[in-house]
């Protein structure tokens, strides 16, 4: 592999294949579930959710995102849960509105796919955590003329890690609530 020399004012040719995508609300999802009572997986999913891609072309490795939710945004399709988790046991929304990540690390896996290591930020705390990704689809042309590319992750995380710790034990052993949690995302992103 050869290197190019650059001129001062001149851009090095990898920037040439850096391309900057825009993520779709409208066409993404994060969702999640865990164990609830110790016998069965509640799922919910997150609807607020903004980010950007920088994508190398050349070298997916190279390649970057961050990405925000707004903890508000929870549904589990039941109201009384909904609003527990957004209360001071669970997320508090109030004093932290937003769930975060930022990528620091992309390596292919041995199977083609990749991992995505980042820091994922949740009711205050900072964990580095690593996404398993699908690689992204090849871009496609919507009817609007917009460019858009797909993808899908997936990581677990210990919710006590994030100091999410509130619980209730059962009278028969166990506790309300599981401490793994099942992440999934499935994201569009628009070619800015």
């Amino acid at each position: 592999m050869s290197t190019a020399s650059t001129s001062a004012g001149s851009t090095p040719a990898a920037s040439a294949t850096t391309s900057t995508w825009s993520l779709d609300p409208v066409h993404s999802s994060a969702q999640f579930k865990i164990k609830h009572m110790m016998v069965s997986n509640v799922k919910g999913e997150f609807t607020g959710l903004s980010g950007k891609l920088t994508l190398d072309n050349a070298d997916v490795t190279n390649s970057r995102i961050e990405a925000s939710i707004d903890a508000a945004t929870i549904s589990t399709r039941d109201v009384q849960r909904d609003a527990h988790l957004k209360s001071a046991d669970f997320f508090d929304v109030e004093n932290f509105p937003t769930l975060t990540f930022k990528s620091t690390r992309v390596t292919k896996t041995i199977d083609g796919e990749l991992a995505v290591t980042g820091v994922l930020s949740i009711h205050g705390v900072s964990r580095n955590v690593v996404f398993e990704v699908e690689n992204p689809s090849a871009p496609v042309k919507d009817p609007y003329g917009n460019t858009r590319i797909g993808l899908s992750a997936t990581t677990r995380i210990s919710r006590k890690d994030f100091g999410l710790v509130w619980n209730g034990a059962l009278e028969t052993g166990g506790v309300l609530v599981g401490d793994e949690v099942t992440i999934t995302l499935d994201v569009e992103f628009v070619k800015a």
